[in-house]
């Protein structure tokens, strides 16, 4: 039990390493509860059981961690399919999350819920200043070492790290049109909405 001062909350994230090290928002039973009308999924279904701890990632877990990371309710289903992307065996999380080096999940974001969600897939794309593409990065770091077990200096063992593990998540920019979006060239169709992990250096 904590009280509900943000600076007690903190400090019991801090002290049980739930946190990514910055504020976190507290994940009450209130705000999970809200989150999880966005789905139709069970809140005690396993979306998948991540390496290299290989926790179970419950919707319910799922939200809790996007909570903590400011995401809005409506962002639930993107997470909930990120987190089946990283599972996927050909993804190979076990390596991404325990090497030495510097490697982060970039989550790239494709389709309608792009502009439903008001994400930027312009300049800045993976910078500051946007909601959902840095709460929906965050979110997913925490998932991966709250659920997964990939905590700093234990298991994953990044020489350095690298900033992107901390937020590392864009949607494609759809709208310049060079070449068919990643999603369709993935064997998508265009007005499908998707996600793609990738394994990324800085």
């Amino acid at each position: 039990e904590v009280t509900d001062d943000p600076d007690d909350i903190n400090q019991l994230f801090r002290e049980r390493r739930w946190s990514d090290g910055l504020p976190i928002v507290p994940p009450t039973a209130q705000r999970v509860e809200r989150m999880l009308r966005c789905v139709t999924r069970a809140s005690d279904e396993v979306v998948a059981a991540l390496a290299p701890g290989f926790g179970a990632a419950t919707v319910e877990r799922i939200a809790t961690n996007a909570i903590m990371a400011g995401c809005a309710p409506e962002y639930l289903p993107v997470l909930i399919a990120a987190v089946e992307a990283v599972a996927a065996p050909e993804f190979n999380l076990q390596g991404i999350q325990t090497t030495t080096n510097p490697a982060a999940v970039w989550l790239i974001v494709n389709g309608p819920i792009v502009k439903r969600l008001k994400m930027n897939a312009g300049i800045n794309c993976l910078g500051h200043g946007n909601w959902a593409n840095a709460t929906l990065g965050r979110a997913l770091r925490l998932i991966l070492q709250n659920l997964g077990g990939a905590l700093p200096g234990d298991m994953d063992r990044a020489t350095h790290g690298q900033p992107g593990s901390y937020v590392f998540c864009c949607p494609e920019n759809e709208d310049q049109k060079r070449w068919e979006p990643l999603h369709v060239e993935r064997g998508m169709k265009a007005e499908q909405s998707a996600v793609t992990v990738v394994g990324a250096e800085g």
